[in-house]
């Protein structure tokens, strides 16, 4: 874990020291200078940021995508930068046609 690592996720990408494309307008930033546009009031338009992050071991994820340990949906931008943070979980997990409440808590094998 590291939690004093800042992460700006926008759109649109945009010309900083730091960023990495995720697909189509998307890019992920790590450098200041995209705080320092949205500061001078020409920033992305659209932006979510984020402070720390989880890792995981070699291959941990492959392994828990590989078990069905995560629901995938497309990204959706309307869900990252529109939906309320509130939200967000029951909207992407609508894009699957399914709610909250119909998850189980616990897992079993028949």
């Amino acid at each position: 874990m590291q939690t004093d690592r800042g992460f700006v996720l926008h759109v649109p990408r945009g010309e900083y020291s730091s960023s990495i494309e995720l697909g189509g307008d998307v890019a992920l930033t790590t450098s200041r200078d995209v705080l320092q546009d949205v500061a001078a009031g020409h920033g992305p338009a659209r932006l979510l940021v984020t402070l720390g992050y989880a890792g995981w071991g070699a291959g941990q994820l492959e392994d828990e995508l590989a078990r069905n340990a995560w629901l995938n949906v497309l990204s959706s931008n309307d869900i990252l930068f529109d939906t309320p943070a509130e939200d967000r979980y029951d909207a992407a997990l609508a894009q699957l046609g399914i709610r909250a409440s119909m998850l189980a808590s616990d897992a079993g094998h028949a």
